[in-house]
């Protein structure tokens, strides 16, 4: 609960309790306050229960903490054939390979070989040099009232 104040601030928090409420309130502020969240913990719980009931049998697995983006993620993909899917997919697509692709089709260019993979993937910080039909570099059109 307090896994993130170090001893500092505990003593801090301590010597500002007693001067605060004094020596001689202290135990009794301390026993009110830990009743106080004694009795929030268990109306809670009894939330919690009530709400498992309400839903009926076929959730009495469902816990709250896979209401949690995160949580609810993590524990769909802890099944071995989910992550073994999700690889298996990742590997068959190359966004490289896609992207050139559609690039010829909208050009109407014949599709042109992929380059050479390093590792078995795509180099996708090389820079392509786009070259026409007499193989001079292409440049994009010069605006002389953009400058």
């Amino acid at each position: 609960m307090f896994s993130d104040i170090g001893a500092l601030e505990l003593v801090t928090l301590v010597v500002l309790a007693v001067l605060v409420f004094g020596p001689d309130k202290l135990p009794k502020v301390i026993q009110d306050v830990s009743r106080f969240i004694r009795k929030v913990r268990e109306f809670s719980d009894s939330a919690k229960q009530d709400i498992r009931s309400e839903l009926g049998p076929e959730f009495k697995d469902f816990e709250f903490e896979d209401l949690n983006p995160k949580t609810f993620l993590r524990k769909q993909l802890e099944s071995n054939e989910d992550l073994r899917e999700l690889k298996e997919l990742r590997g068959t697509f190359d966004l490289k390979k896609e992207m050139n692709e559609v690039a010829d089709a909208v050009h109407g260019r014949e599709a042109a070989p992929a380059p050479a993979a390093v590792n078995g993937s795509p180099d996708l910080l090389k820079k392509q040099d786009k070259r026409d039909d007499q193989g001079a570099a292409e440049r994009p059109p010069y605006d002389s009232d953009a400058t």
